[in-house]
């Protein structure tokens, strides 16, 4: 599908787009994503029905835009958290040619990386909702669209929503980047993993971890962490506590809330014991899924990490 040509003849002709080969239809969901009642009962709404005034983007694109909604899509959203942090990679993905202010005619196109090319995806900006609330990922601001948009996008690109439920960082990060991707087991770790850390964050690969529990999925933990779920590293940091160093990891989570409550968490005393200037630039004490954690604890609560860039 050509994006140029079918948004100008929606716009010569006056109409909205309205993609045939992604439908508005239980077909673009998948048949055992929900029961069929709920399925039966989904409706499909464009940001305008929804918004009087939608935006793509506001303020530029951050993984603080992004909240997880009923689909088990944290994999996809955990790769696009890391991808907010990386411009290079995002204007690949993300084409700056549309919006809904200049010659919106109801269709967008968003790029992923496949089998060696960029491949260009259209779709129509109906957005599937049940009971009122979004099925996929929700926007934090309401009025701001390119998550919903870009989940679509790449819904679309693997067949149904339903295919989004459950799946691998590892994938996702490729598909947004055409990079080279790494994963190291956290169970049996590479000795000068503090090191591995701290270079990919210097030369800004992005990168994501996950927990284990393929039987107890999206169950939180007393400690705040979720078994069988992604998450983004946003950062690594080695800083003065005390009389020493110490390696610090920040994480996020997809569900744009739920944090890690242990040793460096938002509350935790040991930020008592870092230099106030320090304190300030690194801590946001906020419930935004945001947290730092040690190293120590990284590699006993999660299982996996993933690292990609474009070159090894």
């Amino acid at each position: 599908q050509d994006f140029n040509h079918l948004r100008a003849l929606c716009l010569s002709q006056g109409l909205l787009f309205e993609d045939a080969t992604f439908p508005a239809h239980i077909s673009s969901i998948g048949p055992n994503l929900l029961p069929e009642d709920k399925l039966r009962r989904i409706q499909w709404k464009r940001p305008t029905e929804l918004q009087r005034n939608p935006y793509l983007i506001m303020d530029g694109v951050s993984r603080f835009d992004i909240m997880q909604g009923e689909i088990g899509s944290c994999w996809l959203l955990a790769a696009l958290g890391s991808l907010t942090l990386q411009k290079q990679f995002l204007e690949n993905v993300l084409p700056k040619d549309q919006g809904f202010q200049d010659d919106y005619a109801g269709i967008f196109h968003f790029r992923f990386w496949q089998y060696g090319d960029w491949v260009d995806v259209v779709i129509d900006d109906q957005l599937p909702f049940l009971n009122g609330r979004y099925l996929s990922v929700h926007p934090r601001t309401s009025n701001e669209f390119w998550p919903s948009l870009l989940e679509k996008a790449y819904a679309k690109l693997r067949g149904s929503y339903q295919n989004l439920h459950g799946g691998y960082i590892s994938d996702a990060l490729v598909d947004l980047t055409g990079g080279v991707q790494m994963q190291f087991s956290l169970k049996d770790p590479p000795p000068d993993l503090e090191e591995i850390l701290s270079a990919a964050d210097k030369s800004r690969c992005l990168m994501g971890c996950s927990t284990s529990g393929q039987l107890r999925r999206n169950v939180e933990l007393r400690n705040g962490i979720v078994q069988g779920h992604a998450y983004t590293v946003t950062g690594a940091m080695k800083i003065r506590y005390k009389n020493g160093w110490k390696h610090i990891i920040r994480i996020w989570n997809p569900w744009g809330h739920g944090e890690w409550k242990g040793p460096w968490s938002d509350d935790s005393p040991q930020w008592d014991h870092v230099e106030p200037k320090f304190r300030e630039a690194l801590l946001r004490n906020k419930d935004d899924g945001e947290f730092w954690m040690s190293c120590e604890n990284f590699q006993e609560q999660f299982s996996w990490l993933y690292i990609c860039n474009s070159t090894p």
